[in-house]
């Protein structure tokens, strides 16, 4: 099955304009398969990479920290670590060098929340499954090289 197949069209420009197509149809794909994984335990996408993000992180982060650090840079980065707060996944307190900004850390119910989707992580990765590793690294090494070319 091609691209073509997928969204029922048989003629591109060129091949760049097919593989700007492919990458962005691929993106969603991806994106909706890791969405369904989580709807289980009521997490989006988004909260997901949040709370992986806080885990990560040695020291609390300011939401503009975490929005420079998230894959979605469109999201609505306050809005979401609202949510996560009402949810009990992170924690905010007043910056104490600027008091504009808030602190944001990960709870101890977003640790534990995390370490159950850990368990899903060889799930996550069969949606690659029909890449070997080889190929998943050239493919990361072209990705990021396409990336290059933008920056």
């Amino acid at each position: 099955m091609g691209i073509e197949k997928d969204i029922q069209q048989q003629h591109f420009r060129n091949e760049y304009q097919k593989a700007s197509v492919n990458i962005i149809y691929s993106a969603n794909w991806l994106n909706e398969k890791i969405k369904t994984m989580l709807d289980p335990d009521d997490i989006t996408p988004q909260q997901y990479n949040i709370l992986r993000i806080l885990r990560g992180s040695q020291q609390p982060l300011s939401t503009l920290q975490i929005r420079s650090r998230m894959l979605d840079k469109m999201s609505d980065t306050s809005r979401i670590v609202e949510r996560l707060l009402k949810k009990g996944l992170v924690e905010k307190k007043v910056c104490t060098a600027d008091k504009r900004l808030v602190d944001v850390s990960i709870s101890k119910k977003g640790l534990s929340l995390l370490d159950k989707l850990d368990k899903k992580n060889a799930e996550i990765d069969q949606l690659m499954q029909n890449l070997s590793e080889t190929e998943a690294a050239t493919l990361n090494k072209l990705l990021d090289k396409v990336r290059e070319l933008t920056s």
